[in-house]
């Protein structure tokens, strides 16, 4: 597998999540005109999550109003999410994944997803089985509607599993003749308006109503420990002030 890296990885590192990142009032005052992402052509969607969450996150309005519209909507979940706190136990590691698929599956269930599929690879160790991921990510392409749209972290993300999941999912688009949309998370953290590093140029806005954002607000509400404090764990993964940005800058795909 060739496909070239565009990587922000040391943009994301030098920004930690804890800072809060770039404040949201300097994206929603950003004007800056995308053209509107045409969703009536969309014969079905399969979006590729690092972890579960991500899908939702990232993507969770253009599901919603998919499904509304009667689209089927896929999701693949490539990890279980079990290395989110750092220094668990194998048993805690086994049971954060089993509490981040129920998340997962609740979420699926309010933005109205058809399908879900778990491959179950690890956490934080993605770029590992990026070969194997882009295998299984043609496969299950291929078992699709001619022209499906696959949607993906962007390869450009700075998450290096979003990075990697992001260079398997262009690999495997590219063979099964799937539309690709890349879908930036935590570019939305460590990027700023008009950054060089971002390819504005190829940006498309979906258009959401208010209805397809509640929606995702209340999906995103499914995953209680990623976004809640643990006595034992302290201050919970994602800050609130994440999916606070992200419900306000809507969602940008790169075509």
């Amino acid at each position: 597998m060739t496909t070239a890296s565009v990587g922000n990885g040391a943009r994301f590192a030098a920004r930690p999540v804890s800072g809060g990142g770039t404040p949201t009032p300097l994206w929603t005052g950003w004007a800056h005109p995308f053209p509107r992402l045409d969703l009536t052509g969309c014969p079905g969607l399969v979006v590729v999550a690092p972890h579960p969450d991500d899908e939702t996150l990232g993507l969770g309005g253009t599901i919603a109003a998919l499904t509304v519209a009667g689209v089927p909507v896929e999701v693949v979940s490539v990890s279980d999410g079990g290395a989110a706190y750092a220094g668990l136990s194998a048993v805690g590691r086994s049971r954060l994944e089993c509490i981040r698929r129920f998340e997962l599956q609740r979420a699926a269930g309010i933005l109205g997803v058809s399908e879900m599929t778990c491959l179950g690879l690890p956490d934080g160790e993605l770029s590992d089985h990026e070969a194997w991921l882009a295998d299984a990510l043609t496969a299950i392409l291929r078992r699709r509607r001619a022209g499906v749209w696959c949607a993906a972290t962007w390869r450009g993300d700075g998450h290096p599993d979003h990075e990697a999941v992001g260079r398997a999912a262009v690999f495997a688009a590219r063979r099964a003749s799937a539309v690709l949309l890349e879908y930036p998370i935590w570019m939305w953290h460590w990027a700023r308006p008009g950054d060089a590093a971002v390819p504005w140029e190829r940006a498309h806005a979906a258009p959401l109503t208010r209805s397809d954002i509640d929606r995702k607000r209340r999906a995103a509400q499914s995953f209680r420990s990623q976004f809640e404090a643990s006595d034992r764990r302290g201050a919970p993964v994602l800050p609130p002030c994440v999916l606070r940005r992200l419900l306000s800058v809507g969602e940008v795909v790169f075509c």
